[in-house]
């Protein structure tokens, strides 16, 4: 199979540094994982032969993250559970925080994110109940090898995890693509720097459960 033909997902796990090449393009690699890069392209209004152009020209090397294709379902969910589910519920509450003290300090502003903590609220709630069934009840089953009877809850998981891709979306609609308008005071561009960080982070995570964990499953 040519890499055009191949699936997002796929190529966000087994190239390294493609994720970030994805972030450059805002490629969905996470919840849009099962389309082939030649159709990512297109959504993007990039040449397909273009983008294979610029995967193929990453170092080797050029990622510090693990290959988790070759770690356990018991390795994978620890790592998700701790660097992932952990991180989020300390990232959440203190953005929230921000947004609203931005809101609060400069809401005349144009460039104010007016509505940014609703959502930040939305997806803290959100989050945290879908996490909580992943842990309470998913992450037992696959830890025991009910991949078949695991499905159900899976495609639950999975509309969940398209649930917080459009709350991404919304995101990056109220902040201008996560960038800080000129004069930002220090409490909008930490807030900034910490939705970049959690948007990352929330990606790599739903990649990891949709494209490695779930996929597992069968």
């Amino acid at each position: 199979m040519s890499l055009l033909e191949q699936s997002v997902g796929r190529t966000a796990l087994t190239l390294p540094g493609a994720t970030r090449v994805f972030h450059d393009h805002n490629i969905d690699f996470c919840c849009g994982g099962r389309i082939s890069l030649r159709e990512a392209a297109d959504r993007v209004g990039l040449a397909p032969e273009a983008l294979v152009a610029e995967l193929e020209a990453l170092p080797a090397g050029a990622s510090d993250e693990r290959d988790w294709q070759s770690a356990s379902n018991e390795e994978l969910i620890r790592h998700i559970l701790t660097r992932y589910h952990d991180i989020h519920r300390q990232q959440l509450p203190e953005l929230v925080r921000m947004a609203r003290r931005v809101e609060q300090v400069h809401g005349e502003r144009v460039t104010c994110p007016n509505g940014l903590a609703d959502l930040l609220m939305l997806l803290h709630q959100e989050m945290e109940s879908h996490m909580q069934k992943e842990e309470q009840i998913l992450f037992p089953m696959l830890r025991q090898g009910m991949g078949t009877q695991a499905r159900g809850p899976i495609a639950v998981m999975r509309h969940e995890h398209d649930d917080h891709g459009e709350h991404l979306e919304r995101l990056a609609m109220l902040t201008d693509d996560i960038t800080p308008p000129k004069g930002a005071c220090t409490t909008w561009r930490a807030l900034y720097t910490g939705l970049r960080e959690f948007r990352d982070d929330l990606m790599q995570h739903i990649h990891l459960e949709n494209n490695l964990l779930f996929e597992r499953a069968g």
